[in-house]
C-alpha cells in the first residue's frame, strides 16, 4: 500500500506566522498547509525569507518570544501548537527531531562534543552512561567524522564548519526519530560529504520509516532525496507535487525561475601587472601541545594581487579557513606574511590595528559572528566606531542604510535584532558590515554557502561590481564549485592542511591533473554543467 494511504505522521492546517516588530506585525508564513507520511521526505524550498525555516520551527516550539502563531500542526493526531511545554520537550529529540542550519547556535561553546551528545541520549532513553558514551561514538562515525574519540574530547570551537554540522546531524539522529526535520542539513558541508550524510539519511529513513521535511536551497539535492516539493515564497505555498511534476513539469513562474537560477558569468581577469597585495611564504598553523599536536596548514604560500580572486576549496577540516586566518593575523602561525609590502607577521596586536580596516571577512556563521542584543543597523555600523570615530550617528545611519540597500536588504530593516532575519538575511548583513569600511582586502569564508540558488547570483553580482568599482581584492573559500567558477581568477585545492593542486580556475575545474580535484568536481557537476563555458 502506498504511504500516502496512511494516516499523515505530520499535517499541518492553515499555519500563519506573525512577527511584531518595531515597524508593526509582519506576516512571515501566510495559511501554509502541507502533511508528510512516516517514510516520506517532503522537501519545501524557496528564496531565502520565504518562510521555510519559520513554518517548521513553529511545529517545534521554538519561535521567538514576538511570534503569534495561528492554524494546527497535528502530530500523530495531537496538535503541537496547543500541548503544554513539557509534552513539547519530552517529544523534541525523541520523537521529533531538528537539524539546524547554524551549529554554532545549538552547540554549547562551554561543553565538549561528546557530553552534548550524550545529554539527549540519556534524556530520552533508559541507556547507562556507559552505553550513552558508546551510542554517541556511533554516531559519529555513522556521520565519517575523523577520529571520534578526539571529537568526543573537542569544544564546537576546535572543529571547522563543516564538522559542526556534522555533530548537529549525529545529534538529531541519535535517538531514532520518527520525524526529522533537515534545515538546511548540508549547507556547510563539501560536496563529496553532502552525498555521504544524503545517503545516511535515506538509510536511516528506509530503516526506521522515518518521515522527514527536507528544507533546503539546493534544487539538485531535492531533486535526488525528496518525494514531494512544497515551493515557497513570501511566505505562502505558490506549488507542491511530486517531486518529478515540480522539477520536469513547473507550473508557477517563480517554480521554474528557482529551476533555473544559478551563479552565470567569469569575473573580469585581473591585470597580469598589478602589484602583489597580500605575499605569503611557507605558512604553517599548529593546534595543541606535544605529544598531542596538530598541523592545521603545512607550509602554504601565495602571491594575491590587487583586483585578483583567488579561490580556495577542498574538503571540510582541509585548513581553509584556518589558512585565511593565519594570513589576517587571526591565528597564531609560522612564516611570512606581507601586506601591501608590509611585514605583518611580527606586528604586535597594537601595531596591527591600522590594518584592520583595509583587511575585512566575512564567516562562515553569519549568527555566531553578529550580537543577539545589536540591531541589524548597529551591527553593520559597528566596524565605523574603531575606524570612523570622527562620523556623528547620523552620518553612520546613513551609511548602514546604504550598505543593507547594496546587499539587497530593505535599509528600513536595520531596526531589527538578528533572530528576526532568517540564514540567508543574516548572511548579508555580515557582508554589509566588512563592506561598509571599504577594504582593499575581503576574505569571503563561505559567504554564499548559506543562500539559495537566486540569493546567490545576485551577492556574485554584487561582489564582482564591488570588487569592480573598489578594486577590491578576494580571497574565496567555499566548497561551492559553481559559485567558485563564477569568482575567482585562480584556484587553491586543499586537502589535510596542503596544497595539492593550483592554477587558473578553468584550467583547474576543466582539466584538473589531482585525483583528489577530480573527485571534487565530479561530486559538484555533472557533464554538461562542467562543459567550457
Amino acid at each position: 500500500m502506498s504511504i500516502l494511504q496512511d494516516p499523515p505522521l505530520i499535517e499541518v492546517r492553515n499555519l500563519s506566522v506573525h512577527f511584531a516588530t518595531p515597524e508593526g506585525d509582519t506576516q512571515a508564513v501566510r495559511d501554509v498547509s502541507f502533511a508528510v507520511h512516516a517514510g516520506e521526505t517532503v522537501a519545501i524550498v524557496g528564496e531565502s525569507g520565504s518562510g521555510k525555516s519559520q513554518s517548521m520551527m513553529a511545529a517545534m516550539g521554538l519561535l521567538p518570544g514576538n511570534a503569534r502563531v495561528t492554524g494546527e500542526i497535528a502530530f500523530k493526531g495531537r496538535n503541537l501548537l496547543t500541548l503544554p511545554r513539557r509534552a513539547l520537550r519530552e517529544l523534541r529529540g525523541a520523537e521529533l527531531a531538528m537539524i539546524f542550519q547554524e551549529p554554532m547556535t545549538s552547540l554549547d561553546p562551554l561543553y565538549r562534543i561528546g557530553d552534548q551528545l550524550i545529554e539527549p541520549i540519556r534524556r530520552h532513553s533508559r541507556l547507562s552512561a556507559h552505553d550513552a558514551r558508546a551510542r554517541a561514538l556511533e554516531m559519529l562515525g555513522l556521520v565519517r567524522l575523523p577520529e571520534p574519540e578526539r571529537m568526543m574530547r573537542s569544544y564546537p570551537h576546535e572543529l571547522s564548519g563543516g564538522q559542526r554540522q556534522r555533530v548537529m546531524i549525529a545529534m538529531a539522529l541519535t535517538n531514532d526519530p520518527a520525524l526529522l526535520i533537515a534545515d538546511e542539513p548540508t549547507t556547510a558541508l563539501d560536496v563529496t560529504i553532502q552525498a555521504e550524510i544524503l545517503a545516511l539519511m535515506a538509510d536511516l529513513q528506509k530503516r526506521l520509516g522515518m518521515g522527514m521535511v527536507f528544507i533546503s536551497h539546493d534544487l539538485n539535492m531535492v531533486r535526488h532525496i525528496a518525494d514531494r516539493v512544497c515551493v515557497m515564497r513570501a511566505g505562502e505555498v505558490v506549488e507542491h507535487g511530486p517531486v518529478a511534476q515540480i522539477f520536469e513539469a513547473p507550473q508557477h513562474p517563480y517554480t521554474r525561475a528557482l529551476i533555473d537560477a544559478d551563479p552565470k558569468g567569469h569575473k573580469p581577469p585581473a591585470p597580469t601587472n598589478a602589484p602583489v597585495l597580500l605575499h605569503a611564504r611557507d605558512v604553517t598553523v599548529t593546534f595543541g601541545t606535544a605529544p598531542h599536536q596538530v598541523q592545521a596548514v603545512r607550509g602554504l604560500s601565495l602571491d594575491l594581487r590587487a583586483g585578483e580572486t583567488v579561490g580556495i576549496v577542498g574538503e571540510s577540516g582541509s585548513g581553509k579557513s584556518t589558512f585565511a586566518r593565519a594570513l589576517l593575523r587571526l591565528n597564531q602561525s609560522e612564516g611570512e606574511i606581507r601586506f601591501d609590502g608590509v611585514p605583518i607577521s611580527t606586528l604586535t596586536r597594537a601595531q596591527m590595528r591600522p590594518y584592520r580596516a583595509q583587511m575585512q571577512v566575512v564567516f562562515q556563521d553569519p549568527f555566531g559572528a553578529l550580537s543577539p542584543r545589536m540591531t541589524a543597523g548597529q551591527i553593520v555600523t559597528e566596524g565605523l566606531l574603531v575606524h570612523r570615530p570622527d562620523l556623528t550617528r547620523a552620518a553612520r545611519d546613513a551609511m548602514a542604510a546604504q550598505a543593507l540597500t547594496e546587499v539587497q536588504l530593505n535599509p528600513e530593516f536595520r531596526n531589527r535584532y538578528i533572530h528576526e532575519f532568517s540564514g540567508g538575511q543574516r548572511q548579508r548583513i555580515a557582508i554589509a558590515r566588512a563592506l561598509i569600511l571599504k577594504p582593499r582586502l575581503l576574505v569571503l569564508d563561505e559567504p554564499t554557502s548559506a543562500l539559495d540558488r537566486m540569493v546567490q547570483a545576485q551577492v556574485v553580482d554584487l561582489l564582482r561590481d564591488l570588487q569592480a568599482r573598489h578594486q577590491l581584492t578576494y580571497l574565496f573559500i567555499s566548497h561551492d564549485l559553481a559559485v567558485v567558477r563564477a569568482m575567482a581568477d585562480r584556484v587553491m585545492v586543499m586537502k589535510s592542511g596542503e596544497l595539492v593542486e593550483e592554477g587558473p580556475c578553468a584550467q583547474v575545474l576543466h582539466a584538473p591533473r589531482a585525483a583528489y580535484t577530480k573527485r571534487l568536481i565530479a561530486a559538484a557537476f555533472d557533464t554538461q554543467a562542467m562543459a567550457p563555458a
